[in-house]
């Protein structure tokens, strides 16, 4: 699976989570209090989930980040910074030619 698709069918799986906690938080209102522990109990597993898969979504971030901040460690932008310092300079005047007609011109 591509990890675009991997990332949506994660997030996703969490909305779902998130959904059925605020499902349960609603429920608590109207549910005996003999039935409240299991909602609960219910609730404490679905954050547990959704604590996990935040942890490895940030791990696999950083792991990336390290990886491509080494990448970029051993690429020589030099002559990039060169090329764009030569461009953002303003351009050189030519050199003006003397002028026709001048002393002993005629």
């Amino acid at each position: 699976m591509h990890r675009s698709a991997e990332n949506r069918a994660g997030i996703e799986r969490l909305e779902e989570r998130l959904a059925e906690l605020e499902g349960l938080a609603e429920a608590l209102e109207g549910v005996p209090d003999e039935k409240v522990v299991g909602v609960l109990e219910r609730a404490v597993a679905l954050l547990a989930e959704v604590n996990d898969r935040l942890e490895t979504g940030l791990e696999s971030s950083e792991k990336e980040a390290r990886e491509l901040g080494e990448l970029l460690d051993r690429v020589d932008f030099g002559p990039l910074d060169e090329a764009l310092e030569r461009a953002q300079r303003p351009p050189e005047a030519p050199d003006e030619a003397p002028p026709s007609g001048g002393p002993g011109g005629g």
